[in-house]
């Protein structure tokens, strides 16, 4: 039918990179973080949700760091080159700096409350959260584990635009294009900041993870 027209284009163009094991880049990190480098500059709004790791707009490079070595740990790699790979993440960063662009974070709560990493790391980490919430492009939203919701917890996502989105999954990352699909994606992220809140609200779950650090 003619309006499947649009998403058949994209899942034929998408085919070969629609799926990518994490395994298959761990031997170097820095090229890892290189990949998608156009889609990141031609972004203007980035969207992401996650229910257990921070993304990497609001990451402290303490805490890439230590994502990566666990991912290296994980696959069982040794890559070379993980310094490299975090100026990279960091220049990334700077592509907010123009005012051009703007970032929406939506963090599950319970991921404030992990501590998959040692508490100088969290701690550094959760302080850099605060610091990123208050820059006027990027919106900070934690959604509570208290109280009531539209939507459960569900795998962490990044939205590029309306033509990408990026789903990380333990053992791959999954690329979607089809206007079909991202557009379901764009309502899961609308149900879920309905569910999150903000500024001073969100402060206060932020600083209260950080007090229950060991």
């Amino acid at each position: 039918m003619p309006e499947e027209i649009p998403d058949l284009i994209a899942a034929s163009r998408n085919v070969e990179s629609a799926y990518m094991e994490w395994r298959q880049y761990q031997r170097s990190q820095k090229h890892l973080n290189e990949m998608r480098r156009k889609l990141y500059e031609e972004t203007r709004l980035y969207r992401f949700y996650s229910s257990t790791t921070f993304p990497w707009p609001a990451q402290a490079p303490g805490y890439m760091r230590a994502l990566m070595l666990r991912g290296a740990e994980l696959h069982r790699s040794n890559p070379p080159d993980i310094e490299d790979a975090i100026r990279v993440r960091v220049d990334r960063q700077r592509l907010l700096d123009d005012g051009t662009r703007r970032a929406a974070i939506l963090v599950e709560e319970s991921a404030l409350r992990a501590q998959p990493f040692p508490g100088e790391v969290m701690r550094d980490q959760l302080n850099h959260l605060l610091v990123a919430m208050r820059r006027p492009n990027i919106s900070l939203g934690i959604v509570p584990i208290e109280g009531r919701r539209v939507q459960k917890p569900a795998e962490n996502f990044h939205l590029y635009d309306e033509a990408q989105v990026f789903i990380e999954l333990l053992t791959a990352a999954v690329t979607i294009t089809q206007p079909r699909e991202i557009a379901l994606y764009v309502q899961l992220f609308n149900d879920l900041t309905a569910d999150a809140v903000f500024g001073s609200k969100a402060q206060t779950l932020i600083n209260a993870a950080i007090r229950a650090l060991n």
